[in-house]
């Protein structure tokens, strides 16, 4: 089982043990279709199979003498019928079958990559370009469903028609098995190689059109940065570069394909068989209609060989895509939900106990000498309703300090403890709903106003809503919009001011009156007759819940409880604001250049 922070019950689960029996999985559950291609491949194969012998017997109806006319008119009727049968029925079943299979898998294999992705820990996306995660998402699953429709749908028929000489031969002459025989041979060897060398070039090419995504995604999400520096060209040329990488690859992909080798074989047995015909024809071990009909058996191994070349590659890059995605979904996150967990309504009592935590991948050791470690024996206490302001230079530990309270991460030494209880023995989703983040960089949905409030309570009304806008100076901005709490914002508050967005974050949190509120640097655009206003706000909301501030602001600073003060990701001192004056030189440094 993959260890994940959220999991998604349902009633289907998948062999994720590889990619074939991943894929495997979810065709098992979608049998009907499975039936329905197979049963549309092999009529379809067998009808076509038919159709030469019953062009052999009109042969054989016209050269008699004088002609049987009552023969050849079942001829025609047959050859007429089964091909309206094929046509109608057997073919329309398979592509039918095999079209709503590879929609099916898409859309399952999509909704599992998603519940995936979101369940996974910020440690994970913190290592993965976004871009690249889009590819996976988006071209990565379609190529799944382009695998089935028309890959394997492909494939499957192609089989069948390479059967239907070996099966149908020997009924005119055992020895017309030859060829066929000796073409099925060369085929599977030469399909084997032509896969050795096509595996390599498709996994290539959907690794260079996941890093050319994650160029683009790059560019537009830094759009902004971009044109502040006047960097467009530079940008453009990244991408092209990137462009032409994903080119070269395909082209190394068309080479290879180009090099099917059986489409020599295809001209090499039907000359063959159409030699060993007349040579049985000389000898009179077969007739002319048997000639005609064993050289129309062997047309039908144009199909396999022509469709097979294309076929092959689309399976090729399905495999390679089911690689791609299940390594995501595999992914083993160092957090999990850990469903059993203790829940309880929280008092707000946190303790921190010799901390340390460090930004290095899942399963590495945390080297105290390491640059990436950001805590180290990080201890102090909390009472339940304090508001605690953590303080320090930039990098000096204070918004991991926040994260790992509500833990988006977790703790590589020590332990951090809420109510008494290791955060990490907490259920996930009890701790989460309790602790109430607003970050210095507000994230908005593209969304109505309403809709981006009521985030973390989806089943709250309007005047809740309101309520919490209000208390967030929100309300009165808000009405001056034409559509109001309706109006749809764009993606990160695009279309608000700094302001404007943080006063939404913070109506979000006040309106899941959570137990524990962290505010990293939540004021920071925000105006001074604003912050005013907000800071009465906090001071209310704060009541009754303990209350974490990551600011520079002064006069959040005095107002704190309790006072936390970080330097190189380390305690340097804990106390109020006037017995830190007295008592740290350090705090009285840092407080002197907030003032400054």
């Amino acid at each position: 089982m993959t260890v994940s922070e959220f999991e998604i019950s349902r009633d289907w689960t998948t062999d994720r043990r590889g990619p074939g029996r991943w894929i495997l999985s979810h065709v098992s559950r979608h049998k009907l279709f499975v039936a329905g291609m197979l049963l549309g491949a092999v009529g379809n194969a067998a009808l076509a199979a038919a159709m030469p012998l019953f062009v052999g017997q009109a042969v054989d109806a016209v050269t008699t003498s004088p002609p049987d006319l009552r023969a050849l008119t079942i001829a025609a009727a047959l050859v007429a019928a089964s091909q309206l049968v094929r046509g109608l029925v057997l073919q329309l079943l398979r592509n039918w079958s095999s079209e709503v299979l590879g929609q099916r898998l898409e859309r399952d294999i999509r909704d599992e990559l998603y519940a995936s992705l979101i369940g996974k820990s910020m440690s994970f996306h913190d290592q993965q370009p976004t871009g690249d995660l889009m590819a996976r998402a988006t071209n990565d699953v379609r190529q799944i469903n382009l695998m089935f429709n028309p890959g394997v749908n492909l494939v499957i028929g192609s089989a069948n028609f390479l059967l239907m000489p070996l099966i149908v031969a020997p009924s005119i002459h055992p020895q017309l098995v030859i060829a066929p025989f000796l073409y099925l041979l060369a085929y599977a060897v030469s399909v084997r190689d032509y896969l050795r060398q096509l595996r390599p070039a498709t996994e290539r090419v959907r690794h260079v059109f996941g890093e050319m995504n994650t160029t683009l995604a790059e560019a537009i999400d830094g759009i902004e940065t971009v044109k502040g520096a006047a960097q467009e060209d530079f940008e453009s040329r990244r991408f092209a570069e990137g462009v032409t990488s994903w080119r070269d690859a395909y082209v190394r992909q068309g080479d290879i394909e180009a090099r099917f080798i059986p489409l020599l074989l295809l001209g090499l047995v039907q000359g063959l068989g159409f030699f060993h015909s007349l040579l049985l024809f000389r000898a009179g071990a077969i007739g002319l209609d048997n000639v005609i009909a064993f050289n129309g058996l062997l047309l039908l191994l144009g199909f396999p060989t022509f469709a097979a070349q294309f076929a092959y590659s689309r399976v090729a890059s399905g495999f390679a895509s089911a690689r791609r995605i299940l390594e995501l979904i595999t992914y083993e996150t160092e957090l999990d939900q850990n469903v059993s967990g203790y829940e309880a309504s929280m008092e707000g009592r946190v303790a921190f106990e010799n901390v340390a935590f460090c930004y290095n991948a899942p399963g590495e050791a945390c080297d105290p000498g390491d640059e990436q470690v950001v805590l180290q024996d990080v201890s102090f206490r909390v009472r339940p309703g304090q508001t605690v302001a953590i303080v320090g230079q930039t990098g000096s530990g204070k918004s991991t300090v926040a994260k790992l309270i509500s833990r988006i991460y977790d703790v590589d030494g020590g332990r951090v403890l809420i109510d008494g209880i290791d955060v990490r023995h907490w259920n996930l989703d009890a701790l989460r709903h309790q602790v109430s983040t607003i970050e210095q960089d507000i994230f908005l949905f593209s969304r109505s106003i309403e809709e981006n409030i009521a985030f973390g309570c989806p089943d709250a009304d309007r005047h809740d809503v309101i309520q919490a806008a209000r208390a967030a100076q929100a309300h009165q901005f808000i009405t001056s919009f034409e559509h109001g709490y309706d109006t749809v914002i764009g993606e990160r508050g695009a279309t608000l001011s700094g302001g404007q967005a943080q006063r939404l974050a913070i109506a979000r949190a006040f309106l899941t009156r959570p137990a524990i509120l962290i505010l990293d640097d939540a004021t920071s655009a925000i105006d001074s007759e604003t912050e005013d206003r907000i800071q009465r706000a906090i001071e209310q909301a704060a009541r009754g819940r303990t209350t974490f501030l990551i600011t520079h602001r002064l006069s959040q600073i005095r107002w704190a409880d309790l006072i936390v003060v970080m330097r190189r990701g380390e305690v340097a001192a804990v106390g109020t604001h006037d017995e830190l004056m007295e008592e740290s030189p350090v705090y009285r440094n840092i407080f002197a250049r907030y003032e400054s």
